[in-house]
């Protein structure tokens, strides 16, 4: 059997060093960049790579491979038959073959995209955790590990330690992580790569970890006379020594190998022993090269807790750039990959071979993708939302306190679809108003825990968990939140369940989130993020919690829908349009920003009429409404969430004056600059909320304003080439009185009002 791996290893290595080869020797390049594709990065993952497909993989395994060594795993995909020759051309080619393993764009099977660095990595357990939430609410997401192949330099991003520290992450036996343990970065050899502290800090956080080091080869000449002697000395050594010993012959490994310490003469006379090839072969020989090792560390999971793999590996290994400190992104020239041709016995000038189907390689290639096959999962129907709850808010209210009244009244008005319904937080349900929903519903966990609190009178919220539950939370680590989120919102297209996941953090932190969600987005996974509270209006806090820049944000982001509701009928209609969009192939994610400003709701002025109401609703969810209209209006002011209440009293008090303004609130700035670029022929939407917003014989001088950067809504004077000024907020906040701090950053009703007379 290693005999068969051994040859499907060296294929793997040549057809994916020959696809980037191809891409930047052979294929025809007119603009002259770079166009890469990482052959050492890829070497070193090959014999992984191979004996974790071609032994170990069950068919409802996922692995998500590090981002370099996508040519590998199209080179396998190839060999079971997931690929044609013709596709192996096209690697970072428009149309092709993706730079890094993508779900979405990939023609061949993906499980996870990466590219990201970290993302990629910790993604698995997110998606452990996904499938282990659809198995108890709807029974039909299977079961198998979650694999994650990971760059030893992966290791430094903050990111993939959040998610390992993560209280939760150690009841998830089914994850099992392997790093790829090269010690090189982009730039140069790692010099203090400390595996022992990488296992420490592995087993502190209860995972189980398996040290793959020393192949078969030098563990024989371990047990040597002098044997112990070459062990100690390897493992002591600095890796840029090591790695300079791999580009050294055999002479220059018997002056170096045996060093300036103790155990010189032991080494020197066990090294006399061994021919060239040994020796050089063995000073290659780590455990992550070693197939037969591999094999028997998979053999060693537990699976009763996370796994962590630490394969010791070379990078470019088996390619002339082996080990050299400038490999990353080094390509081989014609002359050196002819000479690796010559070397696997294959021809360079048809290198996209298969195994004959008789011979022992080809059978265990159609073994394993008959093995690995997965059926389509045809997707399940969607349940019906509603799309208004029939009631219109009364008295003062904020649209952030909305958000639960919205999700406990669904749960009242359409009960299947609240099933789908799952709520993330970062440890800040309670002071996101999430409390009425979570003792509703309960709090998920993989085993159900007793609530010790559950008799105290004084406690309002209860933390009830259950693997019933459809609140999950994390620590305080956004990116691990939105990390679930993205795997919770691919349900739909894994295991054909749809779920609606909802993550709440506070919007100041949506900047550090959005890396990671749009890199989810990116990958197929539909969800609705929630920022509240949010701007200066949440002055007391000082500037650290003001949020600035979010609303553009939700403004640029592709795949995303964004809204920032001023009422809480607002909250209500595009919460439930938000969720409509999600779980289906056409699905979009949706981003709400909110606030504990209370409000008025009476100044929403909702209709009373059903066919009137109906108009309202669909102007909210399409990006705004007209809030008041003047015939004789002489400006207009446009605004959007917490700052209606300022722009309505600087209506009042220009009327007063004897300048009547129109004022228009905006829902989604987003969307209306999809209506414009439309309307332009620059992309595909309706236009009609344009004309009913802004009619054609409509240029009156604009003011908009809002709790946010005003380049936001600037847009907006072109529709009808009105002029403009832009009231925000452009400067870091402060800390003070709501009216102090509006004024202090010009969005106040006086401001508003000077805006107005001065473009007037």
């Amino acid at each position: 059997m290693l005999d068969v791996l051994r040859c499907v290893e060296e294929r793997v290595l040549w057809l994916s060093t020959s696809m980037v080869h191809h891409a930047n020797r052979v294929r025809p390049n007119t603009s002259g960049l770079k166009v890469g594709g990482h052959q050492a990065s890829s070497a070193s993952m090959v014999t992984i790579m191979t004996s974790l497909w071609f032994h170990q993989l069950q068919s409802g395994d996922r692995v998500s491979v590090k981002p370099h060594a996508s040519p590998v795993l199209h080179s396998i995909n190839f060999l079971l038959g997931a690929l044609d020759d013709d596709q192996m051309t096209t690697l970072r080619q428009f149309g092709g073959l993706q730079s890094y393993p993508s779900r979405s764009k990939d023609p061949d099977p993906v499980d996870y995209s990466t590219g990201s660095v970290g993302i990629g990595a910790t993604a698995p357990i997110w998606g452990a955790m996904a499938r282990r939430y659809v198995n108890t609410h709807l029974g039909t997401g299977g079961h198998g590990r979650q694999y994650s192949l990971v760059g030893d330099a992966e290791l430094d991003e903050g990111a993939v330690w959040e998610a390992i520290l993560d209280p939760g992450i150690a009841e998830l036996g089914e994850v099992v992580w392997i790093v790829d343990l090269n010690r090189q970065s982009l730039d140069r050899v790692v010099p203090n790569i400390a595996a022992r502290r990488l296992e420490s800090m592995f087993a502190a956080a209860g995972w189980q970890v398996i040290t793959v080091n020393f192949g078969r080869l030098l563990q024989s000449l371990f047990a040597r006379p002098g044997g112990q002697a070459l062990r100690r000395r390897i493992v002591a050594m600095e890796n840029p020594e090591y790695q300079r010993l791999l580009r050294c012959d055999a002479d220059q490994l018997r002056q170096r190998l045996p060093g300036d310490g103790a155990d010189g003469a032991e080494i020197a006379g066990l090294i006399t022993t061994l021919d060239d090839a040994t020796l050089t072969a063995a000073i290659r020989n780590l455990g992550g090269h070693d197939l037969a090792s591999l094999t028997e560390a998979y053999g060693q999971i537990d699976d009763t807790r996370p796994t962590v793999i630490i394969a010791y590996t070379i990078k470019g290994y088996g390619l002339p750039t082996e080990g050299h400190p400038q490999n990353h992104s080094a390509l081989l020239s014609n002359d050196e990959y002819g000479a690796l041709a010559i070397r696997l016995g294959m021809d360079e000038h048809h290198p996209w071979q298969h195994f004959d189907a008789a011979d022992p390689t080809g059978r265990l290639c159609a073994a394993t993708a008959a093995r690995l096959h997965r059926d389509p999962q045809p997707a399940a129907a969607l349940p019906a939302i509603p799309v208004d709850i029939g009631r219109t808010p009364k008295g003062t209210a904020t649209t952030q306190s909305a958000l639960g009244k919205v999700l406990l009244d669904l749960t009242r008005e359409a009960p299947e679809a609240a099933k789908r319904v799952v709520t993330v937080c970062p440890d800040v349900s309670s002071t996101t108003n999430l409390a009425g929903w979570v003792n509703k519903v309960g709090v998920w966990s993989a085993a159900e825990r007793r609530n010790w609190f559950a008799d105290d009178a004084q406690t309002l919220m209860h933390w009830n968990e259950r693997p019933s539950g459809q609140h999950m939370e994390l620590g305080i680590a956004e990116t691990n939140l939105v990390g679930l989120l993205g795997e919770l919102g691919a349900t739909w297209s894994r295991w054909g369940q749809p779920l609606f996941p909802i993550g709440v953090l506070y919007d100041p932190f949506i900047e550090r989130a959005l890396e990671p969600w749009s890199f989810g987005i990116y990958a197929g996974g539909q969800s609705i993020v929630i920022g509240t509270p949010s701007g200066v209006t949440l002055a007391a806090e000082g500037g650290a919690h003001q949020s600035i820049k979010t609303p553009s944000i939700g403004l640029e982001q592709p795949g995303c829908t964004s809204y920032e509701p001023a009422f809480a009928i607002d909250v209500e209609w595009t919460l439930l349009a938000s969720i409509a969009r999600l779980g289906r192939p056409d699905g979009t994610s949706a981003y709400l920003r909110l606030s504990t400003r209370p409000v008025d709701q009476s100044l929403a002025v909702v209709p009373d009429d059903p066919a009137a109401r109906e108009r309202r609703r669909r102007q909210v969810i399409a990006g705004g409404y007209p809030l008041r209209r003047r015939d004789d209006a002489q400006v207009t002011i446009v605004t959007m969430g917490a700052l209606v209440t300022e722009a309505l009293a600087a209506a009042d008090r220009l009327e007063q004056i004897g300048m009547p303004a129109d004022v228009i609130c905006v829902t989604s700035p987003g969307l209306l600059f999809q209506a414009w670029q439309a309307r332009q022929g620059r992309g595909p939407g309706e236009t009609w909320i344009l004309d009913q917003l802004f009619p054609a014989d409509y240029s009156t001088p604009m003011v908009t304003v809002l709790d946010g950067h005003p380049h936001t809504l600037a847009f907006l004077a072109n529709i009808r080439q009105a002029r403009l000024t832009a009231l925000g907020v452009s400067g870091f906040g402060q800390a003070g009185a709501l009216e102090d701090v509006y004024r202090y950053h010009g969005i106040d009703t006086d401001s508003i009002v000077r805006a107005a007379l001065d473009i007037v």
